[in-house]
């Protein structure tokens, strides 16, 4: 057994550090069988080499996001842990560098994972952007922060998001209202986004300037999409004929980002996905950045991890008995 010293410059960043009743230490303490305490300027840390060696990389790691005015919560310490494990946490403090833009409530958007952050650059360097995986990891959000982002900038004149209305079970007919009223489900985690980023009073002022639009993905059909931030949502739901359509749609001065997951494609029919054949035939295009994100960078309760990591091992294994018989 070894004890090991982490300095800290302020008592306030050991607070930040600990959490509220001492929750985040406690994670630290489970996962490499450690004791973790705090005594003046010094974080003190007992356990096995190996468990110690790895506690005391976390909680710099921790603390160089603390540094940069980061609240530290239980996502923050799983995923430093995990890429302790994977060995990149020096590339920890580098999430924090870039805001994205500031909410309506003044909350700044920020990468929150490697993953993240390479999307959003992505985004930045590429006319056309493909974000690919699971659910919880912030594609549609991020997406859309980088939409107000240009709005605000002037870089572009109107923010066009759009959604296949796929029936996953439910039937359009039997809901209630016109057109407008039965495709609003489909288009609502957009206008939450929306929401967030500018406020309900400023969302609404745009969308009747026509400055913002949320609508059904047919309704793209035929036009020429000029000086317009463009993001195709859930676009697992689309058949190749429609993201063709949508991606010749993307005018002058334009971007367009398509979001999906591969794993919820609703397509009646077993029908092939527009956006499985599209990471496939433009690979390899100029201008067009493709991100694959995976359990990893999921943002919402751990749970959701790890539900896609009990998945993904149902599936391989289904999969290696199919191929054995």
């Amino acid at each position: 057994m070894i004890e090991q010293l982490v300095n800290i410059d302020r008592m306030e960043h050991a607070l930040a550090l600990f959490g509220s009743f001492d929750e985040n230490v406690r994670l630290i303490e489970q996962e490499y069988k450690v004791t973790v305490t705090c005594r003046g300027s010094e974080i003190k840390v007992f356990g096995d080499e190996e468990g110690v060696s790895l506690a005391v990389r976390t909680i710099t790691g921790l603390l160089s996001l603390i540094n940069k005015g980061e609240a530290i919560t239980e996502q923050n310490v799983r995923y430093v842990m995990a890429m302790v494990s994977e060995g990149t946490e020096d590339q920890v403090s580098t999430l924090s560098d870039d805001v994205i833009c500031i909410t309506a409530s003044g909350k700044p958007v920020k990468a929150k994972t490697l993953g993240q952050k390479k999307y959003i650059h992505s985004i930045r360097d590429n006319t056309i952007s493909i974000g690919v995986g699971p659910a919880g990891t912030g594609k549609t959000y991020l997406a859309v922060a980088m939409a107000v982002r240009a709005f605000r900038a002037h870089e572009v004149n109107r923010i066009i998001l759009t959604r296949p209305a796929v029936e996953a079970g439910e039937k359009l007919g039997f809901l209630p209202g016109d057109l407008q009223n039965k495709v609003d489900p489909y288009l609502r985690p957009l206008y939450d986004a929306l929401f967030d980023m500018l406020g309900s009073e400023n969302f609404a002022k745009y969308v009747e300037r026509q400055n913002i639009e949320v609508a059904p993905l047919a309704y793209m059909r035929g036009r020429t999409l000029d000086d317009s931030f463009i993001i195709l949502d859930e676009a697992q739901n689309t058949t190749p004929e429609q993201m063709k359509m949508f991606l010749t749609r993307l005018g002058f001065n334009s971007k367009a980002i398509i979001t999906g997951d591969v794993t919820q494609i609703d397509l009646p029919d077993a029908r092939r996905s527009g956006l499985v054949e599209a990471v496939k035939v433009l690979k390899n295009v100029e201008d067009i950045g493709i991100t694959q994100f995976n359990e990893k960078d999921v943002v919402r309760h751990r749970l959701v991890q790890a539900i896609i990591k009990a998945y993904e091992r149902y599936y391989n294994s289904n999969h290696q008995e199919g191929r054995s018989r």
